[in-house]
């Protein structure tokens, strides 16, 4: 999942423009000029590159001579980087400019993918996952910015269309790793370099250069650590963060031995079904249950609530590991918990403080990646010593953690509720931002 700036990087130092006092409409969304629709489609295939690899973990690890928890770090090694990143992307776009920055993003991922493919050992794709995450941390952070400052219409159409964008990726990602990982492990990647290289090329005959960017400070979003309700948030952020790579990075393992163990034979392409799901309850919740549950019982329940709840289903995991219904079952209920906590975890980091939304977006992103980049490489080792059930069970305290930390640091958070909601157009960037694991 990595978060964007919520608004354009380069007028991070500015007031938001105010947002048309009309709601955008589909028309709006998909009367868009070539240029917005070539950055959608790149933006489509990043977000499919989150899930891609899920489905083939275990053919990784079977056919490559690897434990699962060196499989897994393919997980570890792609979100440390983009966390590292996402600290430093608002000041190295503000650089280079936006349309640079896509480019090179782009490049990036289409050659550490293909090198991923064309790797012989798991050792090698772990680097190269590297390389594709500091890529995928340059495009992501500034196509949403990218996608609203070649619009036509208004903004809030172009939102629209990278919401969508966001969702088709979610879910696509572990399918299209599932079928083509069916052939072989080595094709998802060759098939993302492909689709990025396409990318590459309609962005750079599509988008024009845009006008000099307005300076950024590389240490912006770390000095933004220093505010009290951030630092609240991206605590809570990186203890959640840290369930929610335990679900989608460890479970294709107890997944695969479940059904083993009933004579069934679950490979990437079952895996890939399964997230399927996953990702299509995620979209779902995130766009359409998130904005009423938050209206109804405000940011702060509702991330207790979803926390809450999200516990309970670890637990869930945990007795039901030797179940193959039992965790595709739980699998799915989990996609549409977490697409309700990414949305509100998000709006209620652009509620909590005043500091420039691009900025308190890239410091929570930041933070938060480096418990996604934790979880992988902690669940193999403990599944190892302790047994299958231990990661969710460890998953479960840690959320525990997350609420712990936002009822400790909830004094510091006066303002989320306290002023007036988010406009539509604010409201849908958060939904773009959190969405994006």
């Amino acid at each position: 999942m990595t978060a964007p700036s919520a608004t354009n990087p380069h007028t991070a130092g500015s007031a938001p423009a105010p947002a048309s006092n009309a709601a955008p409409t589909l028309r709006d969304a998909f009367h868009q000029p070539k240029a917005v629709w070539a950055i959608a489609f790149a933006a489509t295939v990043s977000f499919m590159g989150i899930g891609l690899v899920d489905p083939i973990l275990p053919a990784i690890s079977s056919q490559l001579d690897a434990s699962p928890t060196q499989a897994m770090l393919l997980f570890t090694s792609y979100l440390f980087i983009t966390a590292i990143a996402m600290f430093f992307t608002s000041w190295f776009s503000s650089k280079v400019g936006v349309r640079t920055t896509l480019l090179i993003g782009l490049a990036l991922v289409v050659v550490f993918a293909a090198l991923a493919g064309a790797s012989g050992s798991v050792s090698e794709i772990i680097g190269l996952r590297a390389g594709w995450g500091l890529g995928n941390a340059l495009f992501i952070s500034t196509a949403l910015a990218a996608i609203v400052g070649a619009t036509a219409g208004p903004s809030g159409g172009a939102i629209i269309l990278y919401e969508t964008a966001l969702g088709i990726g979610m879910a696509l990602g572990p399918l299209l790793g599932g079928l083509l990982g069916s052939v072989s492990w080595r094709a998802p990647f060759f098939g993302t370099a492909v689709l990025m290289a396409i990318g590459f090329i309609a962005i750079t005959a599509l988008l024009k250069k845009e006008a000099k960017p307005v300076h950024v400070s590389p240490l912006a979003s770390l000095r933004a650590l220093g505010n009290p309700a951030l630092r609240t948030l991206a605590l809570v952020a990186i203890f959640y963060n840290f369930t929610f790579f335990v679900m989608l990075a460890y479970s294709p393992f107890p997944l695969e031995a479940a059904a083993a163990a009933q004579g069934k034979e679950f490979g990437a392409m079952q895996i890939g079904g399964v997230f399927f799901g996953w990702g299509v309850c995620l979209a779902i919740t995130s766009v359409f249950v998130a904005p009423i549950l938050t209206r109804k019982l405000g940011l702060i329940p509702t991330l207790l609530t979803i926390e809450g709840l999200l516990a309970v289903l670890m637990l869930g995991l945990a007795l039901a590991h030797g179940s193959m219904i039992g965790i595709i079952v739980l699998i799915i209920v989990g996609g549409l918990l977490l697409g309700v906590m990414n949305t509100a975890l998000t709006e209620t980091v652009m509620e909590a403080t005043d500091l420039p939304r691009g900025v308190a977006s890239s410091a929570y992103s930041g933070v938060r990646f480096l418990g996604g980049a934790i979880a992988p490489a902690v669940a193999g080792p403990l599944s190892e010593a302790v047994g299958a059930a231990a990661p969710y069970v460890l998953g479960a305290i840690t959320v525990a953690l997350s609420m712990l930390m936002l009822v400790i640091g909830r004094r510091h958070l006066s303002q989320v509720g306290q002023q007036h909601h988010l406009t539509s157009e604010q409201e849908a960037e958060a939904i773009t931002a959190g969405d994006e694991v």
